[in-house]
């Protein structure tokens, strides 16, 4: 193997895992959201579903998220 080619497969294998690691870190839009919600869902749940309390629901929601 030359010394060009054995440069170019160590850089696909350094690309390689800089992805994989940022794959683990990214928290993907639709996945939060989910997330959030089904949170402010059982907030909701323990309350018996009380009106009124949707937008403190989801914002509690996602403060519990973030943590």
């Amino acid at each position: 193997m030359t010394v060009t080619a054995k440069k170019a497969k160590d850089q696909t294998k350094n690309q390689e895992v800089s992805t994989s690691d940022e794959d683990r870190s990214t928290i993907y839009l639709p996945d939060r959201d989910a997330k959030i919600a089904e949170i402010a869902y059982h907030k909701a749940e323990s309350r018996d579903f009380a009106p009124g309390y949707e937008l403190e629901d989801w914002l509690e929601a996602e403060r519990e998220f973030l943590l």
